[in-house]
């Protein structure tokens, strides 16, 4: 049922030695990359996802075994630590039973949409793979893995049960010659549409898979939209950056007696209206299209208030050098944030920009918040769900804090 012929090139295998330091960095941290700086000597000419067999400098013995990516200042991502391993079938086989292990106990909710590979945190870097229903959506960021594409589909497919696989491609990958793929091919199966109907904690939502931002739709914030969702009976909410209307839907399912979503994309609120409308609701449901920094402020200046208000950001740094503005614009957003919430209401901040730790990000909003003139008290502190473990530094991006205002 597989719909494109996959690249049948053999993987070269390579003897690397680091640097000093890049070696001492792998002994001791088991870091999933290994930046070009750090390679001493490598004994051929490599292309992308050749197998990368690191030596000691001083014994060589092996260390680990990744893969070799030319077109990345990270040039090997790391798959194996501690000696050698073959990079086959059954090596792969076992990594995606141990990711889905750690899934089931979501899929025992009434759920059926996760993130079955987070990438580096599941030992697959530069691989995300999505479950929507029986949908499941491979995104890839590195071409290194073009030669072990059919093999990691079949198994991906066998332990999730999907009927259908949609290939989305990161900007650079599209941008690559020599790919015979291109984003949005249907891989395996049938697509009957690419609007997704899927279920999160027996609320429905839709993706599409072929157009929508990543692979559809953002998962991670799972338990943080539920956990909204039971504040919110007979409340005013605002979401702010709203996007899919994620916790937009979880409010009005939950009896809030008015949402409003607010997000610089119309389309983006057409798609909340449209996941609003897959479920039952009798609260009122009213959008905005704007800059959100701009709508905000007009709410104030109308001095409107909800008893609740979620702000959740896209990434504000993908850069160094965009950290101290973003840092300014979070502590931006709580203050508008603080203005906004209704006296015992609940003021909800996130980031997803992993350049700014969870420390950080806290210490700003406390900050923000004690200036604003009023009492507001942090209740809980929340990450990442269960399907998106996080098993190395910067595979934690995800922070989120519940204050309460005086």
């Amino acid at each position: 049922m597989f719909q494109e012929k996959f690249p049948e090139k053999i993987p070269n295998r390579l003897a690397i030695k680091l640097t000093p330091d890049g070696e001492r960095i792998l002994k001791q941290q088991h870091h999933p990359w290994i930046f070009s700086e750090s390679i001493r000597k490598i004994n051929k000419e490599a292309e992308a996802g050749d197998i990368a067999i690191i030596f000691d400098g001083k014994n060589n013995t092996v260390l680990a075994v990744g893969l070799y990516d030319p077109d990345s200042p990270i040039r090997i991502k790391m798959l194996h630590f501690g000696g050698g391993a073959a990079i086959n079938r059954d090596f792969f086989e076992q990594k995606i039973s141990q990711a889905f292990l750690i899934r089931r106990e979501l899929l025992l909710t009434d759920t059926n949409s996760y993130r079955l590979i987070f990438g580096e945190n599941d030992g697959f870097p530069g691989l995300i793979a999505d479950v929507y229903a029986e949908v499941l959506v491979l995104k890839l960021y590195s071409g290194i893995w073009f030669p072990f594409l059919k093999i990691i589909l079949e198994l991906l497919v066998e332990i999730s049960g999907c009927t259908c696989v949609v290939l989305r491609l990161s900007r650079n990958l599209q941008s690559t010659a020599g790919i015979d793929f291109k984003d949005g091919d249907i891989l395996y199966g049938q697509l009957k549409n690419e609007e997704v109907e899927f279920k999160e904690h027996g609320i429905r939502f839709s993706a599409n898979v072929i157009k929508g931002h990543k692979t559809g739709f953002f998962l991670d914030h799972r338990p943080n939209r539920k956990k909204v969702g039971k504040m919110s009976k007979n409340k005013r909410v605002l979401d702010v950056f709203s996007y899919a209307g994620g916790f937009s839907v979880h409010a009005l399912v939950n009896d809030a007696k008015e949402v409003t979503s607010v997000d610089i994309s119309a389309q983006a609120l057409e798609i909340a209206k449209m996941n609003a409308g897959l479920n039952s609701y009798t609260g009122k449901h009213q959008t905005e299209t704007g800059d959100a920094f701009e709508v905000m402020q007009n709410f104030i200046n109308k001095k409107v208030v909800f008893g609740i208000v979620v702000i959740d950001p896209p990434s504000f740094a993908k850069a160094k050098n965009e950290i101290a503005i973003a840092k300014r614009k979070y502590a931006q957003l709580a203050s508008l944030g603080a203005r906004l919430t209704a006296p015992k209401g609940i003021l909800v901040l996130a980031s997803c920009t992993s350049r700014i730790t969870a420390e950080e990000f806290f210490q700003i909003n406390e900050e923000t918040l004690a200036q604003s003139g009023r009492k507001f008290t942090l209740i809980e502190k929340t990450g990442h769900d269960v399907d998106h473990p996080v098993t190395f530094k910067e595979g934690a991006y995800l922070k989120c804090g519940y204050y309460v205002a005086e």
